[in-house]
């Protein structure tokens, strides 16, 4: 078992939409037409808590720990832990979800090495549909599968279950600009903002990108 230090201090910023299958064709054309890449995705996802914590403020969720795993390109891949902190308020940013993101490779057993930190499993779920890439940022557009409760595997969904887009930056970003190598890497949330929203603009009057308090 090992895994790389998490970064600190750094966040990820998003919009989020949702669709009927009706308007699958035309929403898959244009994401296609102004993204670098499209490859069918296939992920599942186990959401953890910690054993024993309760939150200390009244309203305010303790920070859940998440576990994704890519499945269904023919090679193993990896396990990811990450949580989220609750979203800046939108009083700082109105235009887009930015909350703190840590997150960590894990090579081995992810699912033990979340239970020997404390955590317990709360839930899973299967996300299938398309990834895009599109400069620093990853496009997702997904069905949920339910879990088999016998077998723990996917359930396929039903035709006209809702689609959900999640457009985010793929790595996370920082509050200012910084050096390294006498280059200045310009990946900040200002920046990240203005990228999402250049997305909202081109899928304007097809698909409805908005910013969500998670």
């Amino acid at each position: 078992m090992s895994t790389t230090q998490p970064h600190a201090h750094a966040y990820e910023v998003a919009l989020f939409g949702e669709f009927f299958a009706r308007d699958l064709k035309a929403i898959l054309n244009r994401l296609t037409l102004h993204t670098e890449s499209a490859v069918p995705m296939h992920t599942r996802e186990i959401l953890f808590e910690q054993f024993g914590v309760q939150s200390q403020v009244q309203g305010d969720e303790p920070a859940l720990l998440r576990a994704k795993k890519e499945l269904g390109d023919g090679t193993e891949s990896g396990w990811s832990l990450f949580s989220y902190l609750k979203p800046e308020s939108v009083r700082v940013h109105p235009e887009a979800t930015v909350r703190p993101w840590a997150t960590c490779e894990v090579i081995g057993d992810a699912l033990s090495f979340a239970s020997a930190l404390g955590y317990v499993q709360r839930s899973q779920i299967y996300k299938r549909g398309y990834a895009f890439r599109r400069g620093a940022l990853i496009i997702q557009m997904f069905q949920q599968e339910q879990v088999d409760p016998k077998t723990s595997l996917p359930i396929p969904a039903h035709t006209d279950t809702l689609w959900e887009v999640e457009v985010k930056t793929a790595t996370q970003v920082n509050t200012s600009a910084s050096a390294a190598g006498g280059h200045v890497q310009v990946s900040t949330v200002r920046a990240a903002i203005d990228a999402v929203l250049e997305v909202q603009l081109i899928m304007k009057g097809l698909l409805d990108l908005r910013r969500q308090d998670l």
